[in-house]
């Protein structure tokens, strides 16, 4: 099999890989050294480091249901890993991979972390101004960025490719048949 040929889920699986070793250590790293009161600025009050444990979603959002969060958060890696065994691009198969390691990384938490098995808090420490998240939603915004610029990008590419279609043989049936 050629290598332009060759399935770009191998991508997708290293990336995810990759990105789960980094939040969990990341995590680890927040929990032995940061403060729940104490936040360290590194930019000013816009970026700095504070350790939190989040039951719900961003914002803090279904904190009374960590469970369903939890389930919903299963189900997201499970289509994720078929969207990734999918993957047409290396583009799609990275921005994929990206979105399979966030949301591993933070379904960990929800199945590992205290206070129990499926009812686990994310655990946060990037303080934003206003919120306080890790590097598996870093991951996450940075794979869906990727994918819509992907997207955008394989859409402007076929545009390209039917108006050169139709400049050199007249009519774009002549090309599909």
């Amino acid at each position: 099999m050629s290598r332009e040929n060759s399935p770009r889920y191998g991508i997708a699986f290293v990336v995810a890989g990759i990105v789960v070793l980094i939040d969990q250590a990341s995590k680890a790293a927040a929990i032995a050294g940061l403060s729940r009161t104490e936040r360290i600025p590194l930019l000013g009050d816009a970026l700095g480091l504070q350790l939190a444990f989040n039951p719900g979603a961003i914002l803090s959002l279904g904190s009374g249901a960590t469970w369903v969060l939890t389930v919903v958060g299963v189900a997201a890696v499970a289509a994720l890993f078929v969207a990734a065994t999918r993957a047409r691009t290396r583009g799609r198969a990275w921005g994929l991979g990206f979105i399979l390691g966030g949301a591993i990384g933070n379904v960990l938490d929800r199945l590992l972390a205290p206070p129990g098995f499926g009812r686990g808090h994310v655990t946060d420490f990037l303080a934003y101004g206003w919120f306080i998240g890790n590097l598996a939603d870093v991951a996450l915004a940075i794979g869906g960025v990727g994918l819509v610029v992907g997207l955008l990008l394989d859409q402007r590419a076929a545009a390209r490719t039917t108006q050169t279609i139709d400049r050199t043989d007249g009519s774009r049936e002549d090309a599909a048949g």
